[in-house]
């Protein structure tokens, strides 16, 4: 399609759009009056209307029936995780039994290594991304530190070539071939959450199992937002939080994925509890755990309800919309925001570089845009005029054109104050 950068156009396309009346089933924040355009869902995505009516819902059960809303609710708290299998397994690509809800996204990775990453003095090293996000790097090296071992030594990360911004696949293929039979452990985020980049999951998991490592993802900047197979790609295990694009409130609760292959191995080792028990015997109070076969084996409390409740709600819209008709809208509007951007950039004396690939297939919903010439006071005038963004130092803005709750006005309307913005700074 060709595309324009006037206002009609835009709203042209967004009279086509088939998902433009999901915008009304979000709130938006005011500045000056006026509502925002929203492009961090990539942070934190916005609050969906009909999550109320969830919490709601579980305030009231605990008002009238108190500890016999665990059995007594209308959605019964002690199995109301399972709601959400059906719907995430969609979400990510996996079996039913392969996903569960529990924790926030660090521990869930720090549980899930417990299992997956058990170093041998032959078999030790872990392959990570350069410039990870900070939470993973953390992670990585306090259990290698637990484990005793150097992480000068332990951890490789898969550098950039020198001038490109994002990492090639056959640079991660030869690292893990380098590690050859010291490799025990391959986690890297699947959406790289500084540049966008989308990584070929698939190839990078065949290639560190045949390694004889175990490969998992860090799928923050993914779930809900690109294509996932997890199941079919044969990963060994994923994590990933639920308030970015999944909008289910700040901080809350994480998803994970746990392939099938691992369900009966008892000899894995985890950290147990009361809730990975046996479901039909958990309140036998039982001495010994005999483990749930699936993920809902690798949980440890019972769940936090009113948390789950607004991410039980924007799991049911995601079914309701379905991952293909997010995707394809997301292609489209992301390249009408990369449009809009280049046509701005001829109209000023500025120069703007997108690091995130121009590859549909290898990025997702967010350009990252490195703002040469330009300081943090261009941040500072779009935040002043409506236009919440994120910005990342040296001088990068992050955006995301979320495809349930952006326009494509939006898009244009942005590219009009991104443009009075830098001419008002020369």
């Amino acid at each position: 399609m060709d595309f324009k950068n006037t206002r009609e156009f835009a709203q042209q396309l967004d009279a086509q759009d088939k998902l433009a009346k999901y915008r009304d089933e979000f709130n938006f924040p005011h500045i000056n009056g006026k509502q925002v355009i929203y492009f961090t869902g990539n942070s934190l995505g916005l609050q969906p209307k009909r999550t109320k009516a969830y919490v709601d819902e579980v305030m009231n059960d605990w008002a009238k029936l108190a500890v016999e809303g665990h059995f007594f609710a209308d959605k019964p708290w002690w199995d109301y995780h399972e709601r959400f299998a059906q719907p995430l397994s969609k979400v990510v690509g996996a079996l039913p039994s392969e996903v569960t809800v529990m924790n926030t996204l660090t521990v869930n990775l720090h549980l899930l290594m417990v299992s997956f990453y058990n170093p041998k003095p032959n078999r030790y090293k872990i392959i990570c991304e350069e410039k990870a996000f900070p939470s993973d790097q953390y992670m990585i090296k306090s259990q290698v530190h637990f484990h005793g071992y150097d992480p000068d030594d332990a951890i490789i990360e898969i550098k950039r070539r020198d001038g490109e911004h994002n990492i090639r696949t056959e640079d991660v293929l030869n690292v893990i071939k380098e590690a050859g039979d010291e490799l025990a452990l391959v986690l890297i985020g699947g959406v790289n959450y500084y540049t966008g980049q989308v990584f070929d999951m698939e190839t990078i998991t065949k290639a560190g199992q045949e390694a004889g490592a175990y490969v998992g993802w860090d799928l923050a900047h993914a779930a809900g937002n690109i294509h996932l197979d997890l199941h079919k790609w044969n990963v060994d295990f994923a994590a990933w939080c639920s308030y970015k694009y999944m909008n289910s409130g700040p901080g809350n609760a994480s998803g994970a994925f746990v392939h099938e292959m691992h369900h009966n191995d008892m000899d894995l080792p985890r950290f147990a509890g009361w809730w990975g028990h046996n479901k039909e015997r958990r309140f036998l109070m039982e001495p010994q755990f005999d483990p749930v076969r699936g993920a809902d084996g690798w949980q440890i409390s019972n769940l936090p309800i009113l948390s789950l409740a607004p991410y039980l709600a924007s799991v049911e819209m995601f079914d309701e919309v379905g991952m293909p008709a997010l995707i394809q809208k997301r292609d489209h509007i992301t390249s009408y925001l990369e449009f809009i951007l280049h046509e701005i950039d001829k109209d000023v004396d500025s120069t703007f570089e997108i690091i995130t690939p121009s590859n549909p297939k290898e990025r997702a919903c967010q350009l990252s845009v490195f703002l040469h010439g330009e300081g943090k006071a261009l941040f500072d005038y779009l935040m002043e005029n409506g236009v919440i963004t994120d910005w990342r130092e040296p001088n990068v803005i992050r955006l995301a054109p979320v495809p349930l709750y952006c326009s494509y006005e939006d898009m244009y309307e942005f590219g009009q104050v991104l443009k009075k913005g830098i001419l008002s700074h020369k």
